[in-house]
């Protein structure tokens, strides 16, 4: 039945096998139990309102099947939604209509964020992801303050960091700019490139290997569809231009999506962040700031926060101009974050586990109501 209705898909890559989409064992492993009911395995390749899936041979618009969209619906299951880059049980449709997406697999990395507002949420930017391109504009917006913040979500998503420096043919001070990035992007490759000339271009071929993932993060304006187009070998994403006096653009990426590239390896392009607030971070501030807290095990209190107590040996490195008073800033801003949307989660975890008690306590009590007397 499936083999009739393929034929019937929108082709909008061409044709691959599962392995060239990032397949692997483990993948395998996990989906085992859905091969038996006559799933097949697809992987989230667009959301535009719909979400795209592509099995290698062909490609479809796929529904939520009604469990999974329960499921979702409920407390905490907000996370659980497909992402681009996600690996789904899929049944193809029958006709002219769309699949359905049963389950989705468990991710081997995730790039979250708190979704923007007021909201306690937390909203998948980009899920199984083998290296992250972070991409900042060596022009009128450098900002190393911003890498430390997209750095610090990079590692708590499983994914390898890499930061891409951009608009090289617009530095002035391109030398000045890499010392800066390294020195916050600590054991993390920094490369300069111009993807307007193709400068620099080609050491970015070394991350993009058959079958691995590579997605581009960075905010509006500093180029990542234009070197997504140099990469692709092809003017694939539209370009525009930036807002004079601050370098920043207009998202001419509108939605995510997942792109083959010439040499095998597979691109996910992002609407520009406008701000990346953190979902996670402990783990990820630990990695970025790694210098910190090195220092810190020289303080006189192993409970130290660096906040004026006697013995300090971070602020001691601040008064001798080893450690940037910026960057010590920016380790209490991100920690001071991650410390309120923790607040904010285990208020939201509370108030579920509240949810859930109460139904289940009305479960209980209609069963009771309807039971038969002398049962």
């Amino acid at each position: 039945m499936w083999q009739n209705a393929r034929v019937r898909w929108t082709a909008l890559m061409p044709p691959m096998t599962l392995e060239d989409l990032g397949w692997n064992d483990d993948f395998a492993a996990s989906f085992a139990p859905y091969a038996a009911e006559g799933l097949i395995p697809a992987r989230v390749v667009a959301q535009r309102g719909l979400n795209r899936v592509s099995t290698g041979e062909a490609e479809s618009y796929a529904d939520l099947a009604g469990r999974l969209r329960h499921e979702l619906e409920g407390p905490g299951g907000s996370s659980g939604y497909p992402a681009v880059g996600d690996w789904v049980a899929f049944r193809p449709p029958t006709g002219e209509g769309r699949g359905l997406i049963h389950a989705v697999l468990p991710r081997r990395s995730r790039f979250s964020r708190k979704v923007a507002g007021n909201r306690t949420e937390e909203q998948v930017v980009a899920a199984n992801v083998d290296t992250l391109f972070l991409v900042s504009g060596l022009d009128g917006d450098f900002n190393p303050r911003r890498i430390e913040r997209y750095l610090t979500a990079a590692w708590d998503s499983g994914a390898r960091p890499v930061v891409i420096l951009n608009k090289l043919d617009r530095c002035a001070e391109p030398d000045r700019c890499l010392l800066e990035a390294e020195a916050v992007a600590r054991g993390v490759p920094v490369h300069r490139v111009s993807a307007k000339t193709g400068e620099g271009c080609e050491a970015l071929l070394q991350y993009l290997k058959p079958g691995e993932t590579v997605s581009l993060l960075g905010s509006s304006g500093v180029g990542k569809s234009t070197l997504i187009n140099r990469l692709l070998g092809r003017e694939a994403q539209r370009t525009g231009d930036v807002r004079e006096g601050d370098d920043r653009g207009r998202h001419t990426t509108t939605h995510r999506e997942l792109l083959p590239l010439p040499a095998g390896g597979l691109l996910i392009d992002t609407p520009g962040l406008r701000e990346v607030q953190l979902w996670e971070g402990d783990q990820g501030i630990e990695s970025t700031f790694g210098d910190v807290e090195e220092l810190a095990e020289g303080c006189r209190f192993s409970d130290c926060r660096h906040l004026g107590e006697p013995g300090c040996a971070v602020e001691e490195a601040v008064a001798r101009g080893h450690l940037a008073r910026g960057r010590l800033e920016s380790y209490h801003k991100l920690q001071r974050e991650q410390h309120q949307i923790q607040i904010k989660q285990d208020e939201l975890a509370r108030l579920r586990e509240k949810q859930k008690n109460k139904a289940a306590q009305r479960a209980l009590r209609e069963h009771y109501r309807l039971k038969p007397r002398g049962d």
